[in-house]
């Protein structure tokens, strides 16, 4: 059982692995515009934190906040979805 937290998790897509520790991942959110009542997609990448560095571009992961690592990586990586 999971000791409730406040943090938000997120899932995305790896977009990028080439920094050492680190891992750019592609959010997507999609909602209903109010004027036109069409649903729409959008994106945000979030700069993560892989401290064992074993996600690769592609995996579907989940991310959770946590302290500032670096002046852009305030998230973590929670887990690996296949």
């Amino acid at each position: 059982m999971e000791a409730k937290t406040n943090k938000k998790v997120l899932e995305g897509v790896v977009v990028s692995d080439k920094s050492s520790k680190t891992l750019v991942v592609k959010v997507v959110r999609k909602f209903k515009d109010q004027t036109y009542s069409k649903f729409m997609n959008s994106s945000k990448k979030f700069h993560v934190h892989d401290e064992s560095e074993v996600g690769s571009v592609g995996d579907k992961v989940q991310i959770i906040e946590s302290r500032p690592h670096s002046k852009l990586k305030k998230w973590e990586l929670l887990k690996i979805q296949k």
